[in-house]
């Protein structure tokens, strides 16, 4: 059955609908890898093996009556131990959320999936309250990266991404504040979507504000666009939710509405020579803007034009860091990641009038993106300017860098902006690591992002990109 572990969950969902195979078979292969890649990868905080198989054998009784009960039915999922499961506890990375109990409440995302009839094989590991770009925690330790295990995953949702880089099950729940889909994704060569914030509802409301999305990451666009079928579904919890959407994502897709002939598309290498990018890294993007040309597309290199706003992000990202931990007693605090302690003592010391500051260069951020894209449909850069490097540390050794956001220059920025933003594999480096390329839209146009991520993956732009199933 490890050939099963290999399937989208697009292609698993066509074979229960001819009989190749059912749930339980699929469920048993992911549960199987996920416990043989657990050791080499640590990409699981917690496998349900007994809830799952239940689940896959419910789904399996759906198929043979033909009465699936939404188009994930069967299909294993991961979640990131952020977002709330009903049935399992939820740790956020942390000792200080205590030993927990099973939860009594799902998250909206979760939800929906639990109404379409997905396969909850366990959560996946995250930095604690998904504080920065790497995944490890004390709580939990280190998630090592599928292609090297010395290397990191990315983070903060590189459990997710190990996951599903591994083959235990296609599709992950993520979550994304400053690039954590997007970073992982590029390192593990998989697939992530940070959708435009509100399209995917919400909650409980993060400490980190709307800079914090939830997103899907799987194994391609069109699994990405299944899944976004499923979660974007409204939830009053939210009450900055997007509301219904108005079409189908996959429907899109498979109608081939959302290619990418005719679209302006603006390539930025090096954001205008302010970052540095890998020669290997920029030489793997730029075959696929070539590929995005070749299919159509009328590419411009030109760049964005704004200043990193890298100290207006600390202030957002460092006051929410001080908010999620401003309730805890003192052997809580004393518990927590000395990095993670760093940066709620930066946040607790800013004023409300430093929060309204960032917030003033964050709104007029979005007003020069927006101006942007009048001109260009899409804007396209690297996903991260290096590749994976040593697991364990949030900065690589040697550099003269501080802070995550040193290396994510890509990424931050568009959390900001609330834009749609995807990461596509794209080639490897000389160490065969993964590269990924970004997709950047305006507000509101996941399909466009979805839709010219789907196409580049037609084309075969992760072709070079070896599998991490082994």
């Amino acid at each position: 059955m490890s050939d099963l572990n290999a399937l989208t969950a697009t292609q698993l969902v066509a074979g229960y609908e001819t009989g190749d195979f059912t749930p339980v078979e699929v469920t048993r292969a992911a549960l199987e890898r996920a416990e043989v890649t657990q050791e080499r990868v640590n990409a699981f905080v917690r496998i349900d093996g007994e809830a799952a198989l239940r689940q896959a054998e419910e789904s399996a009784g759906r198929w043979e009556r033909g009465e699936p009960a939404g188009p994930v039915d069967g299909v294993p999922v991961t979640v990131k131990d952020i977002l709330l499961q009903r049935g399992a506890p939820t740790f956020k990375g942390s000792w200080a959320t205590g030993e927990g109990g099973p939860g009594d409440e799902d998250a909206p995302s979760v939800a929906r999936l639990r109404q379409s009839g997905a396969v909850f094989l366990g959560k996946t590991t995250t930095p604690e309250f998904g504080w920065k770009g790497v995944t490890d925690s004390p709580r939990h330790g280190v998630t090592g990266n599928p292609y090297a295990p010395d290397r990191t995953a990315g983070g903060s949702s590189g459990g997710s991404a190990a996951a599903v880089a591994t083959g235990a099950g296609p599709l992950s729940l993520g979550t994304d504040g400053g690039g954590s889909v997007r970073i992982p994704a590029s390192f593990c060569g998989i697939f992530a979507l940070k959708p435009t914030y509100g399209r995917v509802p919400i909650y409980p409301a993060s400490a980190f504000g709307t800079l914090a999305h939830v997103g899907p990451m799987t194994r391609d666009a069109e699994d990405a666009a299944l899944l976004m079928d499923v979660i974007s579904a409204p939830d009053p919890r939210d009450w900055s939710h997007l509301g219904p959407v108005p079409h189908s994502f996959r429907g899109a897709l498979a109608a081939g509405e959302e290619g990418v002939r005719g679209l302006r598309v603006a390539f930025s290498p090096d954001f205008g020579g302010r970052v540095q990018v890998d020669p290997e890294v920029a030489a793997a993007v730029r075959g696929a803007v070539a590929l995005l040309e070749e299919l159509g597309a009328v590419v411009e290199e030109a760049d964005p034009g704004f200043a990193d706003p890298v100290e207006s992000f600390h202030t957002l990202w460092f006051s929410g860091a001080a908010r999620v931990t401003q309730g805890f007693s003192h052997d809580q605090r004393e518990s927590l990641d000395p990095g993670l302690q760093e940066i709620c003592a930066d946040g607790a010391a800013r004023s409300a009038l430093d929060y309204l500051a960032a917030v003033d260069e964050r709104m007029d951020l979005g007003r020069r993106m927006g101006a942007f894209h009048e001109r260009y449909d899409l804007l396209v850069t690297p996903t991260m300017p290096l590749t994976a490097f040593e697991a364990g540390v949030e900065v690589p050794r040697g550099s003269s860098l501080t802070r995550w956001t040193g290396w994510t220059p890509f990424s931050y920025p568009f959390n900001m902006t609330q834009q749609p933003a995807a990461s596509v594999p794209c080639g490897t480096d000389g160490a065969g690591l993964p590269v990924g390329v970004q997709l950047v839209g305006p507000r509101h146009s996941d399909a466009l992002v979805l839709g010219a991520s789907h196409a580049l993956y037609e084309a075969g732009v992760a072709a070079g990109v070896p599998s991490a199933l082994g």
